[in-house]
């Protein structure tokens, strides 16, 4: 419950502010700027919260792969949407091979700490 609650501040902040400042809840449907500050916002938040849970050495869990997977979910809709209309995705595209690489990383230190006991 615990780490639900740490991996749910982040995303919780990054809705709130896109309701504050795009007026929407719907990340999909903005433009290119404003899609970025909100994924941008999103994926160091959750990150965030992932490091500051391998500094108190809690395991990540299923939910927090789960949170993962939907915020890199998220930022490949945007990225086809974005193919589809013709937009200039270079950044995005580059957000997202840091997050696997993140990714990569945190689950491989998570597989060898498991394999340790």
């Amino acid at each position: 419950m615990k780490k639900i609650i740490i991996h749910s501040i982040p995303i919780l902040v990054s809705f709130i502010g896109l309701a504050i400042y795009c007026h929407t809840f719907n990340p999909i449907i903005l433009r290119g700027p404003e899609f970025l500050k909100f994924y941008f916002t999103l994926t160091i938040g959750f990150y965030f919260s992932v490091i500051c849970l391998k500094f108190f050495r809690e395991n990540l869990s299923k939910v927090s792969f789960y949170f993962m997977i939907f915020i890199f979910l998220l930022g490949i809709v945007k990225l086809f949407r974005g193919l589809s209309l013709d937009r200039p995705i270079g950044i995005l595209i580059s957000i997202l091979v840091a997050e696997i690489i993140v990714n990569v990383i945190f689950i491989s230190a998570e597989f060898k700490d498991k394999t340790k006991y």
